[in-house]
């Protein structure tokens, strides 16, 4: 039995957490779900996700509560995190925006609603590296990743900006996968 914690700052907590316990039984394991809202969870986690929401509330959050070092320990350890749209953001080294304090466990720059306001939000399909098959992804007030350092993987692009990145056992995607009924982004992140 894996332990998997979900930031449980904003964002789709209930969706990750189903899509990650499908992601396991697809790959024949099984997961204990843990909410996080403060310091003293993450070291008995197995995996991570930090959904989406909104960067600056999110990374306020997780600094004042002392979740950030427990964050970062987690990554040295090589254990694996999911960070979705604002939850890259704040897995980015540099936010470009002096209000988000960012993680620093993924070494990206972050282009902050790239794509446009709420408005703009879009579905697409994406061909993912390491997914056979096309993956359709749902963007709300997406970022981008608009720089990447040499270690990092780029995973998949959408209109020419890159939106999915793995650096060891960081994936990160500007997009929600926790929003449709396909759990192999979690799989890619956890499993694989």
């Amino acid at each position: 039995m894996l332990t998997a914690g979900v930031i449980a700052v904003q964002g789709d907590v209930a969706e990750h957490a189903e899509a990650v316990r499908t992601a396991a039984k697809r790959h024949g394991e099984s997961v204990d779900i843990r909410e996080i809202r403060e310091a003293g969870i993450v070291p008995a986690c197995d995996l991570l996700l930090m959904p989406g929401g909104e960067s600056t509330t999110i990374s306020r959050h997780v600094f004042g509560e002392g979740i950030d070092a427990e964050i970062r320990d987690h990554v040295a350890d090589g254990k694996p995190i999911l960070a979705t749209c604002a939850g890259l953001i704040v897995a980015s080294s540099d936010a470009k925006d002096d209000r988000v304090s960012t993680l620093d466990i993924l070494d990206v720059s972050v282009d902050r609603n790239a794509f446009g306001r709420q408005k703009d939000s879009f579905e697409a399909d994406l061909d993912v590296a390491g997914l056979e098959e096309p993956f359709h992804a749902v963007f709300i007030r997406a970022p981008a990743v608009d720089g990447v350092g040499e270690n990092v993987e780029v995973l998949a692009t959408a209109e020419g900006r890159v939106v999915a990145v793995r650096e060891n056992s960081v994936v990160a995607t500007a997009f929600h996968p926790e929003l449709t009924d396909d759990s192999r982004i979690h799989g890619l992140a956890f499993f694989q």
